[in-house]
């Protein structure tokens, strides 16, 4: 009887997940019920690049929606600091540029793609209890954190777009505390950086 029951717990420790597996699938049930933050990405094409890939990274004047009080450049810089961990070769642009000047720009750098961005919505809710007293439409207002960024990925040569992709960010209750729509961005930017390149999300 022992035997047999030894056995079974072998066999039951045998077929469960590994505990990055666990927890992996744990933060994924918690992001999609809406505890934690969550993005969802979508592309036109499944295009990739080269790991040495020069980018040069720029955003449109577009003002968000919705959130005016948003850094002009915040989603230009933010996607930079999610694609230096995976492509060496990127630009920067300075400042908000339209798409013409952008692709003027990225020629002249000599880089083999333009990443135009734009910060297309933002939703900014009460975060934490001074934003609370300070709003006068505090109680319209409680709530998570909500964005919507647009990408354009363009091959600088030839000006042909291989790829658009739209992110939508949704804060969690459990993370909305003193944060902002453009909090929320570097993650699912670090996930498209890695889908470019063909590795899993």
């Amino acid at each position: 009887m022992r035997q047999l029951l030894l056995i079974l717990l072998v066999v039951a420790l045998a077929s469960c997940m590994k505990v990055s597996d666990l927890t992996a699938e744990t933060e994924y049930q918690m992001r999609d019920a809406g505890l934690l933050n969550h993005s969802e990405i979508k592309r036109a094409n499944n295009w990739r690049l080269q790991a040495d890939s020069y980018i040069y990274i720029s955003q449109g004047l577009f003002i968000p929606l919705g959130h005016a009080s948003a850094r002009p450049n915040i989603v230009a810089e933010e996607t930079f600091n999610a694609f230096v961990e995976y492509f060496p070769r990127l630009s920067l642009a300075p400042v908000p540029m339209g798409f013409e000047e952008a692709l003027q720009a990225a020629r002249h750098s000599g880089a083999h793609y333009l990443l135009y961005t734009r910060f297309a919505q933002g939703n900014d809710r009460i975060g934490n209890w001074d934003e609370f007293k300070t709003r006068k439409d505090s109680g319209a207002r409680l709530g998570v954190d909500r964005g919507a960024i647009h990408l354009m990925l363009v091959e600088v040569g030839n000006g042909y777009l291989v790829d658009t992709a739209n992110i939508r960010n949704r804060g969690g209750f459990l993370t909305f505390h003193n944060k902002k729509p453009e909090d929320m961005i570097r993650p699912p930017l670090r996930n498209y950086a890695r889908r470019l390149l063909g590795l899993n999300p």
